[in-house]
């Protein structure tokens, strides 16, 4: 494994981190707990969850991915050696099951904080983060800003400080966002830096072969202010494994078990994939391989994470972490990308 720190702290991390949001639908508790036992055992050291998994989400499974953890961490007595990430869900018209108010009112996060805790059966959380905004923006298989009319008024720095009390309880150590633009990234910078608040260390959005779009803007903003992205779905929902180009069946995939997932799941992502899998076989390497260590190997990339449904899976995704793609590899890789541009939005 390599290990690196979390961005504007002093807290080891492993390069590869293990998304956690399969556990409770697609994977039972024992699945989950093997996937995390050989996670550790292989050098795993930073996990990934949030109240709302698992995925996709409903109200009889809400919550229990981090149940799952939290079994876990009673059933080891590891939680010490995790480095834990979770985080609150934005507004969401069909997640009322969740709380009273789904948004990052004081009170909310208050309520998604201690209900999260007590799911961990853990008193405090090294990375809590913002789901999605609370603000209409664009953000889920949308490539860019629609004007639309909009409610939102502007709390982020309320957002902070009742964050920052959580940090000084010891209930959260830092924060970060997730589905964030650069705009929002740099709004809570700025409140960070002129109101005296808690920074943002990470910022957590998809990051693929097939979705390049943080490169646009964010992945300046995070080189440049030292914010970290935890890039998620780098293997774009299996499709960069190859395994659907073939035209078989992969009943157990995600993109068939729930096809309201599309975005990875179009023509033109099937034929970037192909010209993937092109480049990866002439230089000797799987598309998985290729796939990993292309988002892994990123500057502005903190951790990947990785999600799985079988042992199997995990482990290749895990050894990918000794692969470099080499500087002709990447300029192949860049011509499909100026060829087929971001299929999977």
């Amino acid at each position: 494994m390599k290990y690196t720190t979390l961005t504007n702290t002093d807290i080891k991390i492993s390069k590869i981190c293990l998304g956690t949001m399969t556990f409770g639908q697609q994977n039972s508790e024992a699945d989950g707990h093997a996937q995390m036992d050989y996670a550790v055992e292989n050098g795993v050291n930073f996990f990934d969850t949030a109240e709302m998994y698992s995925v996709p989400a409903r109200q009889e499974t809400f919550g229990s991915t981090e149940k799952i953890l939290g079994t876990w961490f009673k059933k080891t007595g590891k939680r010490e050696a995790i480095v834990l990430a979770s985080k609150i869900a934005g507004p969401n018209p069909n997640f009322g099951y969740m709380r009273e108010k789904v948004d990052f009112s004081p009170e909310s996060i208050k309520f998604a904080l201690d209900q999260s805790l007590t799911r961990l059966q853990t008193d405090y959380i090294d990375l809590y983060q913002l789901h999605w905004p609370e603000r209409k923006t664009n953000f889920f298989g949308q490539r860019g800003f629609k004007v639309q009319h909009d409610d939102w008024e502007d709390n982020i720095q309320n957002v902070l400080q009742t964050l920052d009390g959580f940090i000084k309880e010891g209930k959260i150590k830092h924060i970060g966002l997730s589905n964030e633009t650069p705009w929002g990234i740099m709004r809570f910078l700025e409140e960070s830096k002129y109101q005296n608040l808690p920074r943002i260390k990470t910022v957590q959005n998809p990051y693929s072969l097939l979705n390049r779009t943080f490169e646009t803007g964010s992945s300046e903003v995070c080189m440049r202010e030292n914010v970290g992205l935890l890039a998620y779905s780098p293997m774009a929902f299996g499709v960069l494994s190859g395994k659907f180009l073939s035209g078989e069946s992969h009943p157990n995939a995600r993109i068939e078990l729930f096809p309201q997932f599309s975005r990875y799941n179009s023509a033109q992502s099937a034929e970037a994939t192909r010209l993937y899998q092109e480049v990866a076989a002439k230089n000797g390497l799987t598309l998985t391989e290729m796939s990993l260590a292309f988002v892994t190997q990123q500057a502005f990339v903190n951790s990947t994470i990785i999600g799985a449904t079988t042992i199997e899976q995990l482990k290749e995704n895990i050894d990918t972490i000794d692969v470099v793609l080499s500087d002709e590899i990447l300029n192949e890789i860049n011509a499909v990308q100026a060829v087929i541009p971001n299929p999977a939005p």
